[in-house]
């Protein structure tokens, strides 16, 4: 498994081409990659593979056996994702063999919830961190800050299931009503499509989801097996738990981007009563959420790392990892 030292001598190197036509070959060891030019090729940088933790292509480009030779020697995980940073093509040979870890996730009682209570805390003080950046004093936010305090304080207490998740729902509601106050807030409905910020953060979580689980696949996670979703028919409840405290990275990135107008209500269509982001309009949005994911990618990479390591340890949730927005 990767180490402190794989995090402080190694990188994760991501390469777009959702905008540009590239590719990647192997010369002399290294990894080089082009840029086509016309009928040229530019290099535009090379890169040791020895220097590599992980290589996320994220865009259409071929795979070549040399490629894949390479990373497989040096121990770099290999994702190939859509522009909607779906993971298309995975590939760690570290992960493999973990069976010792799905064997351990399939041991956790569903019965323990002190995992999912440390999920939950880190989600619920982010979002009270969310609010504090927008630094509004108005009761909305005052009150959504004091409801934050109060279910920090009451979750330790939580011991059963449907507590727990009243509780996260009874913080969100509050939250999202006084974070996006200003936008003609009515309510989080998922998938429904029925106003423009919803479609928006799902979106926004999506991409965020699709990210989270290329990291949770280079430790050999199962990611059907969550500890606070429950196991659910193709849900990757795994992926649902651990990208919770993330989520304020989306809700933050959809506010900022509305109030400087890089979205806007006129880059959707309602057809049948739902809303629908215009096919042009795709790329703008993809790119808003993906950069600020890819400047957290080592923030998620040591979490999911820190995560695995209290987990396969059956460490104290105090020693799991907090995420700081």
């Amino acid at each position: 498994m990767f180490t402190h030292k794989d995090i402080e001598m190694r990188t994760i190197f991501v390469v777009n081409c959702i905008e540009h036509d590239r590719s990647l070959r192997v010369n002399s060891g290294e990894l080089m990659l082009e840029e086509f030019e016309g009928d040229k090729k530019k290099t535009l940088t090379k890169f040791p593979f020895q220097k590599l933790l992980a290589l996320f292509i994220i865009g259409h480009i071929t795979v070549t056996t040399p490629l894949i030779d390479k990373c497989k020697k040096y121990g770099v995980a290999l994702v190939v994702m859509k522009p909607n940073l779906r993971p298309v093509f995975f590939w760690a040979n570290s992960a493999e063999a973990n069976y010792l870890l799905r064997k351990r996730q399939f041991e956790y009682s569903t019965e323990d919830l002190s995992i999912a209570k440390c999920i939950v805390y880190n989600k619920m003080l982010n979002q009270k961190a969310a609010l504090a950046k927008t630094r509004k004093k108005d009761s909305y936010t005052v009150d959504a800050i004091k409801q934050c305090d109060a279910a920090l304080v009451t979750l330790p207490d939580v011991d059963e299931y449907n507590q727990l998740m009243g509780l996260e729902g009874t913080v969100a509601k509050t939250y999202f009503s006084a974070y996006y106050q200003n936008q003609n807030w009515r309510g989080r409905h998922p998938r429904m499509k029925s106003d423009v910020l919803n479609v928006t953060l799902d979106i926004g979580y999506s991409i965020l989801f699709n990210f989270m689980e290329s990291f949770i696949r280079m430790f050999g996670f199962d990611l059907y097996v969550g500890v606070y979703h429950r196991l659910w028919f193709k849900r990757k409840s795994l992926v649902c738990d651990l990208m919770e405290p993330f989520r304020c990275i989306i809700d933050h990135a959809a506010l900022l981007a509305f109030n400087r107008k890089q979205f806007s209500e006129k880059d959707f269509t309602l057809i049948k009563q739902e809303y629908h982001l215009k096919y042009e309009k795709c790329a703008d949005y993809y790119r808003v959420f993906y950069d600020e994911l890819i400047a957290r990618k080592m923030d998620i990479f040591k979490f999911v790392q820190q995560y695995y390591r209290c987990f396969m340890g059956c460490k104290s949730v105090k020693e799991y990892p907090i995420f700081e927005f």
